[in-house]
């Protein structure tokens, strides 16, 4: 995944650079391989970077539950002081 992600990313962006500039010449070439990096940017690199960055998280420390609120009002006061 470390180099998977970094690689693809290129690789669209490579993509959409070459459809643009050959969409000038031949406009279905280029409307195709836009399409394609658009397709492979939304469907295979968004949701592998989605799944890499929170592989290892735990999402209740991200929710507003009763305790994560009082940590948060307890943090100000100490920090007023």
């Amino acid at each position: 995944m470390k180099y998977f992600l970094p690689l693809l990313f290129i690789a669209v962006i490579i993509l959409l650079a070459v459809g643009f500039y050959i969409k000038p010449e031949d406009e279905a070439t280029g409307h195709l391989l836009i399409g394609s990096a658009i397709v492979v940017g939304f469907f295979i690199l968004m949701p592998s970077f989605i799944y890499h960055r929170w592989k290892d998280k735990n999402v209740k420390d991200y929710m507003l539950t009763k305790e994560n609120i009082e940590k948060m009002q307890e943090y100000q006061k100490d920090k007023k002081l």
